[in-house]
């Protein structure tokens, strides 16, 4: 039993690593791709599963700070990668253009329904 237990470790080492290879987000692998990563692990088990936990595994995330752009007491805008609008004045500008746009198709909407029912009214009377 005892001589059984470490290929039993390495096989359950191997499968782990394989499996949180082929689960890890491609662009959070370190040093080499993840094709490169999943090649590793599967031809040389011991040795690639424990280069993959050492070189290869993704780091868990940091919070971002507020300079980085994280909303405080927002953890879903504290996400990597996330945009985060640095100039007040572009804010505006595009505030105001979602404005116009919004208000130019409630425009086109009320003269659309109203033609509809200028159609609607001139079908019932004739």
């Amino acid at each position: 039993m005892l001589r059984l237990l470490p290929p039993v470790l390495v096989l359950i080492l191997w499968i782990y690593c394989l499996v949180d290879v082929i689960t890890a987000r491609d662009d959070s692998v370190r040093n080499l791709g993840k094709t490169w990563w999943l090649l590793i692990v599967f031809f040389f088990p011991l040795a690639g599963s424990i280069v993959w936990i050492v070189a290869g595994r993704p780091l868990p995330d940091r919070p971002m700070t507020r300079d980085q752009g994280a909303a405080p007491g927002f953890p879903e805008y504290e996400r990597r990668g996330r945009f985060a609008a640095a100039d007040p004045e572009k804010d505006e500008d595009f505030l105001r253009k979602v404005r116009e746009r919004a208000e130019e198709q409630r425009r086109r909407y009320e003269q659309q329904r109203r033609e509809e029912q200028r159609r609607d009214e001139q079908g019932d009377v004739g």
